[in-house]
This record gives structure tokens, sequence and C-alpha cells, in this order.
């Protein structure tokens, strides 16, 4: 294979989004039936603008997903149904990651390992071959030095013309979760340059409280465009986001794009901290989704949810913003960006 790779960024045209039905009740213990039902109005809002690949258990569970979206009147026929029984639903993390290489797609396979935490993701592994088939899409075992490398899409984001924002604490934390042991940030650039296009990596240090893949940049900062990025700001000095959130601020206004100039940057809020049987959830308008013509945000019934759609809407002028209420998604630790993969055209 040429080395002519370029990951898309997310605003560019797109031929659907790779969801999976909700499988594990174990991910969302006491709120898995209302998780179902907030996910079958997720599935609803993205068939209005394109193409829904669903992952689906098995036959049995394809038949029961088909009645609830008829029930929830969602356009059926956008909605394509892949049969591979998973252990969760973050195709972010497990999917693969498609890129363009030269005119032609490419379909990346970065190892899932369960985000370094859980032991049960054997089922979660083979969904890259299984969707790449499905889509008649090329499929490439990324590899770095002989080695598998680990690499997860809720930890990278990039504005398609070679920068690459990521976390210090996803990808270099030497002891917690570690993906990758003993590689360098120059191994990751490396890495990214072969296999993403990527010439340019802004690292941002901690992610946020709560966050159980260990500082997934999804939660975090995002680009809108090619020379600007979004990024979580917590006002208040006494809580836990507030320190790494500001000096997250403070490298994105001294970083540099990749043609050498500085990125605008958008501040978001938080929304109010965030418990459920006693964690805290790591709830962030940072997880919004970019459809064409579209931009799906999660909202908390939090009192700052108006101003960060306000601030969401003012970066898409040209798409439409829909809420997606994500106070029961959030029990799984992720929301929307975390729950899907985008498949460019």
């Amino acid at each position: 294979m040429s080395t002519a790779r370029r990951f898309p960024a997310e605003w560019e045209k797109q031929q659907g989004i790779l969801l999976c039905f909700p499988y594990n009740g174990n991910d969302w213990p006491g709120k898995f039936a209302a998780v179902q039902w907030a996910f079958v109005e997720f599935i609803k809002k993205v068939a209005i603008y394109e193409e829904v690949f669903l992952v689906v258990a098995d036959k049995k569970t394809k038949e029961k997903v088909h009645e609830m979206l008829e029930k929830a009147h969602v356009a059926i026929e956008k909605v394509s149904f892949i049969l591979h029984k998973t252990n969760r639903s973050w195709m972010r993390d497990s999917g693969p990651i498609i890129v363009k290489n030269g005119s032609k797609r490419e379909a990346l396979n970065f190892n899932f390992n369960g985000w370094a935490k859980y032991k049960n993701f054997k089922l979660d592994k083979q969904v890259p071959s299984v969707v790449s088939s499905f889509l008649k899409i090329p499929l490439s075992q990324v590899r770095y030095k002989g080695k598998p490398v680990i690499l997860e899409g809720g930890a990278i984001d990039v504005n398609g013309n070679g920068t690459l924002l990521t976390s210090e604490e996803c990808l270099m934390h030497a002891n917690i979760q570690v993906r990758n042991e003993g590689f360098s940030k120059e191994d990751y650039e490396a890495i990214f340059k072969e296999y993403l296009g990527i010439t340019n990596v802004i690292w941002l240090g901690d992610g946020i409280a709560g966050d159980d893949t260990h500082g997934h940049i999804d939660d975090l900062s995002r680009f809108v465009n090619e020379d600007t990025i979004i990024t979580v700001v917590e006002k208040d000095s006494k809580d836990l986001n507030y320190k790494g959130l500001q000096e997250n601020l403070k490298r994105l206004q001294d970083s540099k794009l990749e043609n050498g100039k500085a990125p605008k940057i958008v501040e978001l809020p938080m929304p109010t901290p965030l418990y459920f049987d006693g964690l805290r959830l790591p709830a962030s308008y940072a997880n919004f989704l970019i459809l064409n013509k579209c931009v799906l945000v999660p909202v908390f019934n939090d009192a700052k949810d108006r101003e960060a759609l306000e601030i969401i809407a003012a970066c898409f002028p040209n798409r439409t913003i829909i809420p997606i209420g994500a106070i029961d998604l959030i029990w799984g630790f992720g929301t929307l960006h975390c729950l899907s993969q985008q498949i460019p055209e």
C-alpha cells in the first residue's frame, strides 16, 4: 500500500455513520431499557441526514430493534443491519477508522484491547473486519516496528489538513491503561504520519474527571473547521476539572497548525458535575457528532445546555444543530461521539 493516506475531517462528506445497538446491560446498570430507547432516538436523528450502518448481535436482536425503530417512526430504509455479537457498543473505539488512500478508501484496524482496562473485548476486536467486509473496503492492520499499534478513535481528532489533537494522559501515561508500552511521542507521531497523513500533532495534557478511557480527546477539544478548535473549560476553580482544562486551554493558545498559523480557539462550558450512584460521570458537550448538514449535541438537562448549543451553532453556521438528551447514555461513561464512527464517502 502507498502511504498517500489522509484521515478526512469529520465535517467532510460522509457515506454514513456506524452504530452498534446497545447489547451489554452491564454498561448501563439500572438504565438499560431507557438507554435502548435513547439509542433509537439517536438512530432516528442520524437517519434523517445519512445512512446508518447498525451492528446488532443476531437475527433475533435485529427483529426486536426493527420493531423498536418502526414504533419510533425511524426511516428504516436508511438503516443497514450488520450481524455481529459485540462486548460493547463504543464504535468510535472498536470500529475501523476509514481513511482515504489516494483515490480509494482503506479501513484501519487499530487492534482494540478494551482501553487497556477490561478483559472482555474479544468480540469487539473483530468489529473492524466485520464492518470493512460489509462495506467492501479493504482492511489493514496497523503495525509499527513489527508490533500491533493500539489506538482508539476517541483518542484523536483531526482537521483533515495534517493536524491532529490528542492527549498525554491517554497515550503517554506510564502505568495506567497503557496502550503501547514504551512508545514515545515521536513513535506516535510517526504512526500518525504513516497511517493518517498527519504532519503536526497538538498534545494536550489531562482528560476530564470520570473518563473511563483515561483521557480521550473527544470529551476535551475538537476541530470544528480547518483552523478552529473548540475546547471545554471549567469556570469553577474548586472543580476537579478546573486546573487540567485551564492547562489544556493554555496549550491550545500556544499551539500552531500544520501551516504555522495559530488556531482560533472557542471556549465551551462544562455542564454542572453529574453524579449517579456515587460516581462522577464524564459529561461533556464536546462529545458532539458532525453529520452531513447537521451536528448532534449531547445535552444533560442542565442550565448550561443552551449556552453550549449556541456556541456550537455559531461554529457550524451551515449545519442544523440538534440536541440529544444524554442523561441516560452518560451512565455508560460516553455519549454520541463515543458511540459512533463516521464512514467517509
